[in-house]
């Protein structure tokens, strides 16, 4: 059953690298398998979900498609044997999947099935099917008679057909509860629960607890009735973690379905296989649409990403009342604008100099201002229509407790009379610490529990000058790369300058790619975005400055979001300012798919607003010049700016879909 819930390792230099989304092979493979979800099969006037119902004669329409458009229809054995080298997967594969186990199933899709020989999987929630007949089922917050669900003997005989494979949909995780202290209800089956009267989650392992005894429970039922144990688990809402799969695979379901984007290579591992969900306004033509867009392995390149960078410190509020009616406004204007990505601040800086004083969600190692940002990404993915919220956090930039070991193991700038080099200021813990890299690990393990979101945006703190780091243990660390201790020896002599500052790069680098690993493990589709200055792409020389590189971050972050902001770099001519930057991306291949051209919203140099119509004017130039992806930062709810009704009318110009 759909709802709104469906709105929904640190690595140092010289070991193995984490794997980005990024960094995997960007040729296009051709798809294995094509998995098509379905609910309800049905006329809308009986339906229990009529948003996601199909009628009967629709279906036996888009059967009839695939077959006259060449599909071939298969079976998980299919599959399988296909991954064992057994025998080839037909060209067009496609297998049908239906969720929750209603009796419509039984009455009006099952006679199709036999009737056209089509294997398929149906996958089941045992609570729905626990009463007897016409005893009431708590169908998700509503009442319904356990009539409405296929009864056991009917399971049985599509079992026994050998067309209709059971499996589990958990026992009772497709719900929602309550996880945050606003009283937000979210997937069960990777929220962690929060108990109101000690305002405190449950911990790691009654997370771990509660899954491993409602898919063991679900498992036992099936027996009981004579079924088969499942193999496959098709994931509520379409939400999973590594934890689930886990925990689905110590139970022998080794095979999962999931809702996530993208084709079925042979690559796709069998634990997150992907489906396209049909809905009841889908003609064949639709399904064939979303087939081919799926089969061309468009991604998040491909389609402009309007962005608004959000800063949770313009919404907290000491008064809770206040603090909603700031995320009204700020919600407002996200449907106002029509951005379909927010960068949402999962930090807090009250002083603005830079640094994390705070965090927004709880955790072993910072303050927690306020539980916030699980609340205001759960409304943003549930109330408006972005599509992505990306985490912003900082890489460095934390501003530990005096009690925390790591608290001095901070990034140490030599002194200097350069005007040319970067002047950082923040204050930030050294990446050659292990105990710092430990913490703030630590810090994103207890950042990926707290919601469902979609990416991480690296704030401008991944950066080392030319003058950093000149801690111990950097200088440690620069003797064991066979460097000198003495950073003014390095800095005059060009070759150990480049190694240097490549190595200080790679450093950063692998230890971004390496929390968002970690992260991954809840956030098991996430994406990586990282800030980069604007000189790093108009100066080859500046990369020694910055340790930043344009043509890295392009190769290992899904998104390089350059801070294309003339007033905060004085930059005397905006416009060729701006070209040059689109020049040196397009440079790249992939450069222009895989680049945001991050806007400034305030000229911080004289506290004021940049007018919306300048900003509306340099959208509009960087669309012609083919830029896809545009942000600006900051979005200020408060006093309204910029205006939505004039950046809307630009962001509107360029189309969401994908693109080649």
């Amino acid at each position: 059953m759909l709802s709104v819930l469906l709105c929904f390792t640190v690595v140092q230099p010289g070991h193995a690298k984490p794997v980005s989304s990024a960094n995997q092979s960007s040729a296009r493979m051709p798809a294995e398998l094509t998995i098509i979800g379905y609910h309800e099969i049905a006329a809308p006037q009986q339906a229990l979900i009529p948003d996601y119902t199909v009628e009967p004669q629709r279906f036996e329409q888009q059967i009839l498609w695939l077959k006259n458009y060449g599909f071939h229809f298969v079976s998980m054995d299919d599959v399988l044997a296909a991954r064992a080298g057994k025998k080839a997967l037909p060209p067009k594969a496609v297998l049908l999947s239906f969720d929750d186990g209603y009796v419509s199933f039984y009455n009006h899709a099952f006679p199709l099935v036999k009737k056209y020989k089509i294997p398929v999987v149906v996958a089941l929630v045992g609570n729905w099917l626990t009463p007897e007949d016409n005893q009431l089922v708590d169908f998700d917050g509503k009442t319904i008679t356990r009539n409405n669900m296929v009864s056991w003997a009917q399971l049985q005989e599509m079992s026994d057909s050998g067309l209709v494979e059971i499996a589990s949909h958990t026992y009772d995780l497709h719900d929602g509860i309550l996880a945050n202290p606003q009283g937000n209800m979210q997937p069960a089956l990777t929220a962690r629960l929060y108990d109101a009267a000690t305002q405190t989650y449950e911990s790691d392992q009654d997370y771990r607890t509660r899954l491993y005894n409602d898919f063991k429970r679900n498992n036992d039922m099936f027996i009981r009735h004579g079924l088969k144990r499942p193999r496959i688990m098709v994931w509520p809402y379409g939400r999973y973690n590594s934890v689930a799969q886990e925990i689905a695979s110590q139970l022998g379901m080794t095979i999962a379905f999931t809702l996530d984007d993208g084709p079925n290579l042979p690559s796709t591992p069998l634990s997150a296989l992907r489906r396209i969900l049909v809905d009841h306004s889908m003609t064949p033509a639709d399904l064939g649409y979303e087939i081919s867009v799926r089969e061309r392995q468009f991604t998040d390149h491909n389609r402009a990403q309007k962005i608004m960078h959000v800063d949770l410190d313009y919404i907290y509020d000491p008064d809770p009342e206040q603090q909603e009616r700031n995320l009204g406004h700020l919600l407002d204007r996200i449907v106002a604008m029509q951005v379909n990505t927010v960068y949402l601040q999962a930090f807090s800086d009250p002083d603005a100099n830079g640094s994390a004083n705070m965090v927004y969600f709880p955790n072993q190692h910072v303050p927690m201002r306020a539980d916030l940002f699980n609340r205001v990404t759960w409304q943003i993915r549930t109330r408006t229509q972005v599509n992505r919220v990306y985490a912003w956090m900082p890489l460095l930039a934390w501003e530990l407790p005096d009690s925390d070991p790591a608290s001095t193991d901070i990034v140490v700038a030599e002194p200097h009379n350069n005007s040319q080099h970067l002047n950082m200021g923040y204050h930030r813990l050294s990446p050659f610490s292990a105990l710092a890299r430990q913490t703030i690990t630590g810090i994103y393990q207890d950042l990926a529990k707290s919601v469902p979101f979609d990416g991480i945006l690296f704030h401008d703190d991944v950066t080392l000058s030319d003058y950093e780091d000149a801690s111990p243990k950097a200088r440690a660390q620069y003797e064991a790369w066979g460097l000198p201790r003495d950073l003014n020896i390095i800095r005059n002599d060009d070759t150990l300058l480049q190694k240097w500052t490549s190595l200080k790069t790679q450093t950063l680098d692998e230890f971004a790619l390496g929390l968002a690993a970690e992260v991954r493990k809840q956030q098991p589709n996430l994406l990586t975005a990282r800030n980069l200055y604007a000189q790093v792409a108009l100066k080859a020389y500046a990369e020694n400055w910055y340790a930043q590189s344009l043509e890295n971050s392009l190769r290992d972050y899904d998104f390089t979001a350059i801070m294309a902001m003339p007033y905060m770099e004085q930059a005397k001519d905006p416009d060729a300012f701006y070209a040059n930057i689109v020049k040196r991306v397009k440079s790249y291949p992939e450069g222009l798919k895989k680049t945001v051209f991050e806007l400034q919203a305030t000229d911080w140099r004289t506290s004021t607003p940049v007018p919306s119509e300048e900003m509306a004017n340099t959208i509009s130039k960087l669309y012609l010049q083919g830029v896809r992806h545009v942000g600006y930062y900051p979005d200020d709810p408060i006093k309204g700016h910029p205006d939505p009704a004039m950046l809307r009318g630009v962001f509107d110009s360029k189309s969401s879909a994908a693109l080649p």
